[in-house]
């Protein structure tokens, strides 16, 4: 759990997802924002993929 917390990938997926919120809840309701929904999900799908992908290759150096 610790390698999800500290990464600095799942930090940026954080920020991005709290931005995301901060936009559903002020911006206007239109294709833009299914689009910000759409890219923060594929970007945490890659940020937890590396962070898994790398742990799985430190597991195997050791």
């Amino acid at each position: 759990m610790r390698r999800f917390l500290f990464s600095g990938a799942m930090i940026g997926v954080l920020s991005s997802g709290w931005s995301a919120v901060q936009a559903t809840r002020h911006g206007p309701r239109d294709w833009r924002l299914i689009l910000i929904w759409i890219s923060w999900g594929l970007g945490a799908a890659i940020a937890i993929g590396t962070v898994i992908k790398d742990a799985d290759e430190r597991q195997i150096e050791r």
